[in-house]
């Protein structure tokens, strides 16, 4: 079987996406959360990161032939940017922890 047939790899994609995307709108409305809606929008990205760490580090580890397709797709678009996975995880903290100390 491969590795986008599994019905658990289908599902968690789903979920994060639509997580994501959730995020995102309710990221509109940031700015108009009280300090403690902020404390859970942050908590909640946060959360959203590690999964997507997981689940990305479940492509870099499958040998699965489209799996490292996907993987050098994403390397090769963030490529393009001048950033690495890694290096696009660590600014994603970065600014994470920028919006919590604006918040204490």
């Amino acid at each position: 079987m491969g590795f986008f047939d599994s019905e658990v790899v289908q599902q968690e994609a789903k979920k994060l996406f639509e997580d994501y995307q959730s995020l995102m709108q309710l990221g509109g409305e940031y700015g108009k959360f009280d300090r403690q809606g902020k404390q859970i929008f942050i908590d909640k990205m946060e959360e959203l990161m590690d999964r997507y760490k997981i689940f990305m580090k479940r492509f870099e580890l499958s040998e699965d032939f489209m799996a490292q397709m996907t993987v050098q797709q994403l390397k090769t678009q963030l490529s393009q940017f001048g950033i690495t996975p890694q290096q696009m995880f660590d600014q994603m903290n970065v600014t994470l922890e920028r919006m919590k100390s604006e918040i204490q």
